[in-house]
């Protein structure tokens, strides 16, 4: 029998719910305090934590922190009296199974907590079982991903770790981060390190969905259901059936939309359009966005109810400027793809363009570096790609850089005339940077005329 800890300052709620699950074959304790519960879990081993967030010593979400550190091994529910969806995010993050709002209905509450405890177990048994195994294969496996690299700074040493933690789940995962950053190659080495690998693995780009067509995309129809239906069509998520599904974009779909796959989600079933038969489904659901579906919730463009069954674990990607030299391990990996691609046989960087990689911000992360690094590799002729390769924005950008820092080195008269000519050149070089060296834009911003702009950059020697 399972066992679960109540912790809730209001006794008559805490009795109830007592009664009710022990009703249900499980083992149930009450504590009316944080430092209570904490004592029973230091004394003996729980499955799950019913927890109510506002307590009189505590508040769930210190609660929440320090169940993990002492018990990391058991699932935690947290119980309220009102909805916020910012708090539900955060708590989820912190290892919460789920976020719960009174009034608590009985067959909600049995449902939510039984799937909490077979999560837990399952995540349990794979961390212990399977971890020594991944960690030996996982470098092999991920560079398998399309594109994948496992590298070695902090920034991707943990987003490797989570990858690792969730792939052997059943969980639905939500993949945020800035665009370009590599989401589909994630979603992928998911699938590939879980016990669906030899299923399909399908990407939908909801983006460029329509209200009309997506219904067809997502469920599939049947020949004459709709006019100019001459087929029947088989959707994604029968596709993705045994295997996983990715939805990028998913924030674009429309409010309806969204309610049908909330449907599907929960009852794990689809009809294609005109047919009444039923088709079961068993797929794993991965969702990426660039945009923060808290904002879009409260703005009513993104129903709630589906963020929290996608939401059973999120990752969110780091910029590619966070990862340090990775960068070179990016960049190495690109060329050889395209040396492939191309047919040709590039042996690496100039002293140079590598200098320019690891100083570049990279706006548009890991999709910008490999363009760069094709396109680099299509107009080289030696063994090395050279600065002239590169898109005249990389190497301004990490002229300015050079020149940025000369400025702040340089060692001048302390007099009023060169600390203001040292702000101005300081702050053209910020603004430069920003805009990716658009003059036009630049010279707006600085409230300048573009042949003002020429001549101080010509006068910095950053006339491009």
């Amino acid at each position: 029998m399972r066992k679960i800890l109540i912790v809730d300052d209001e006794v008559n709620i805490g009795i109830l719910l007592s009664k009710f699950l022990t009703r249900n074959s499980f083992i149930v304790s009450t504590a009316t305090s944080g430092l209570s519960a904490l004592e029973y879990l230091a004394n003996d081993t729980y499955d799950l934590v019913l927890c109510d967030y506002r307590l009189e010593d505590t508040d769930g979400k210190e609660m929440l922190i320090k169940i993990k550190e002492q018990s990391p091994g058991t699932g935690v529910i947290i119980i309220t009296g009102y909805s916020d969806i910012k708090l539900a995010v955060e708590l989820i993050k912190l290892g919460a199974y789920d976020y719960i709002t009174k009034p608590l209905y009985p067959d909600e509450i049995l449902n939510t907590i039984n799937k909490a405890i077979e999560t837990q177990i399952a995540l349990n048994t794979n961390v212990s079982e399977n971890q020594a195994a991944k960690q030996k294969t996982a470098k092999q496996n991920y560079v398998q991903a399309d594109n994948f690299v496992a590298g070695q700074s902090p920034a991707s040493k943990e987003l490797l770790k989570q990858i690792q933690l969730v792939a052997p789940t059943s969980y639905s995962v939500i993949l945020t981060g800035e665009s370009g950053t590599g989401k589909e190659s994630v979603a992928k080495a998911i699938h590939l390190n879980s016990p669906r690998k030899d299923n399909p693995f399908i990407a939908m780009d909801c983006g460029s969905l329509t209200k009309e067509l997506a219904g067809s995309e997502f469920f599939g129809h049947e020949k004459g259901s709709f006019t100019g239906a001459l087929y029947t069509k088989i959707g994604h998520f029968e596709m993705a059936n045994g295997g996983t599904l990715f939805l990028d974009e998913v924030g674009n779909l429309s409010y309806e939309i969204q309610a049908a796959l909330l449907r599907t989600v929960q009852e794990r079933k689809i009809k294609r359009i005109g047919s009444t038969k039923e088709i079961d489904l068993d797929v794993r659901i991965i969702i990426a966005t660039n945009e923060n579906l808290g904002h879009s919730i409260q703005k009513g463009k993104f129903r709630e109810d589906l963020y929290h069954r996608f939401n059973e674990f999120s990752i969110d990607l780091p910029p590619l400027s966070y990862r340090g030299k990775d960068i070179l391990v990016f960049a190495n990996t690109f060329l050889n793809f395209a040396n492939q691609e191309l047919n040709r046989n590039v042996q690496g960087f100039s002293e140079e363009v590598v200098e320019c990689f690891l100083t570049y911000n990279w706006p548009g992360n890991v999709r910008e570096l490999k363009n760069v690094v094709r396109r680099a590799t299509l107009l080289t002729e030696t063994e090395e790609i050279q600065l002239k390769a590169l898109p005249l924005e990389i190497s301004t950008y990490a002229k300015a850089s050079a020149i940025e820092n000369s400025i702040v080195r340089a060692e001048k008269p302390r007099d009023l005339k060169n600390a203001a000519m040292e702000a101005e050149y300081d702050t053209i070089l910020k603004v430069l940077k920003e805009v990716n060296f658009n003059k036009t834009k630049a010279a707006k911003i600085l409230n300048i005329d573009r042949k003002t702009l020429y001549n101080k950059m010509r006068a910095i020697n950053l006339d491009t």
